[in-house]
């Protein structure tokens, strides 16, 4: 046999084992539980069988010592967590299942320690009992798991009380029930152990996976919205709106884009807008400022929100610059190459979150209209700016005068034209 085939043999004993127990502990899984409610229900299948095991292994040492009636306990035990992990892989009646495997680690300790002749004659087998309050307090919650203590606690003084009484003695060599008291202290130690152990560890993948669909939703979410505002949004949940006393506005248009359309494939459009609208992406961040929105063929940016900037006006003509030098060299097959509006303007504005579901941040104002008029009365291949952006920009780039222009809603407005920084 080759190495590989010796090597590989246990591995997939291993690979199959692990999916035997994978699909052994969800026996009672359902579409519809939590997380929470899922790990509870593994972790109660993985210990209720685990302790069902080792109670035929007490009861074969009890009747081997002719002990039979000590015997029966630990197997009658055994025979009923199996039925009742029949019954609950059928029903997955949860509460059910949960609720009997508490009262039989709970009951049947104590009916095993009578059986034997007390706390000494049985090992102190009763602190397996103790794993039904522990047991509770993993699966039903504090309120509950303290009636469980409550309940243990009763049995273990009522077990002392009828010590007494008790004149029953066993069959097992004194140095058999010293070893019992090891193995019963050790096992339920162990059994406890596990489980813990076990929740944790699922439990800990939980919190992993839902700390990656928290970073999924936060990225989502930066997609959309401004860090600061994310941030603003995720504590309060509050309406979020801002004065911004001076802020840029930039629009962006794609000239004759219906015609162009029309000679394109729907898929060479939207591939054609994701390349340029993704450079123009790529520049927002470059620049610091914020994307407000696409629509259709249109883009806006704002410079100056959410966080001021003395050099809001600055920092998006450098963009508008590099937007125009880009699209300039973008062809699509069979077409000239792609032509852009641009408009700017400069000025107060008012800045917040809209929508409760989807959310937008967005910017309304004067300033955010005569930027779009800026555009939609600009000169294809040019940067129309207004006089606000003008005097903002005029000692550190150059600026050529257009004139006035009738723009609709707002009359006669004197332009210019942006051509490069000085």
């Amino acid at each position: 046999m080759s190495r590989g085939a010796r090597h590989g043999h246990p591995h997939r004993v291993a690979l199959v084992w692990s999916r035997f127990v994978e699909r052994f502990e969800s026996i009672g899984d359902d579409p519809g539980d939590s997380l929470e409610i899922r790990l509870q229900k593994r972790v109660l299948v993985a210990v209720s069988a685990l302790v069902g095991g080792l109670a035929l292994f007490w009861g074969a040492i009890y009747l081997g010592y002719d002990e039979p009636r000590a015997a029966t306990i630990p197997w009658v035990y055994s025979a009923a967590v199996t039925t009742s992990l029949v019954g609950y892989s059928v029903t997955h009646r949860y509460r059910w299942f949960r609720f009997s495997q508490l009262f039989l680690i709970l009951v049947l300790p104590f009916l095993l320690q009578l059986a034997l002749g007390g706390f000494v004659n049985a090992s102190a087998v009763i602190i397996w009992s103790l794993l039904a309050p522990l047991g509770a307090l993993a699966m039903s919650g504090r309120r509950q798991a303290i009636l469980w203590f409550v309940a243990y606690v009763g049995l273990v003084v009522a077990a002392q009380l009828i010590q007494p009484s008790l004149v029953i003695d066993n069959n097992l060599p004194r140095s058999v029930v010293a070893t019992f008291f090891v193995m019963n202290i050790v096992a339920t130690s162990g059994v406890a152990f596990f489980a813990l152990h076990y929740f944790v560890g699922q439990k800990d993948q939980a919190f992993e996976m839902l700390d990656l669909e928290r970073e999924k939703s936060d990225r989502l979410l930066l997609n959309v919205l401004p860090r600061e505002i994310a941030e603003l949004l995720k504590e309060n949940g509050e309406t979020i709106a801002t004065r911004c006393p001076a802020i840029t506005v930039l629009f962006a248009d794609v000239v004759g884009f219906t015609p162009l359309s029309q000679g394109l494939s729907p898929e060479e459009v939207v591939n054609l807008l994701n390349d340029v609208f993704s450079f123009f992406d790529s520049l927002v961040d470059k620049h610091g400022l914020e994307k407000i929105r696409t629509i259709g063929d249109s883009y806006m940016v704002a410079s100056g929100v959410p966080v001021p900037r003395e050099d809001h006006a600055h920092a998006l003509a450098r963009m508008a610059l590099e937007m125009t030098g880009y699209v300039s060299s973008v062809d699509t097959p069979a077409t000239p190459p792609l032509v852009f509006r641009l408009g700017i303007s400069s000025g107060p504005a008012v800045a917040g979150v809209i929508g409760k579901t989807k959310f937008q941040y967005d910017v309304w104002g004067d300033t955010v209209n005569t930027a779009s008029r800026m555009e939609s009365h600009g000169v294809p291949g040019r940067i129309q700016v207004s006089a606000a952006t003008y005097e903002l920009l005029k000692d550190d780039f150059v600026v050529e005068p257009r004139g006035l222009v009738e723009v609709k809603g707002k009359g006669p407005m004197e332009t210019w034209f942006l051509v490069g920084a000085r």
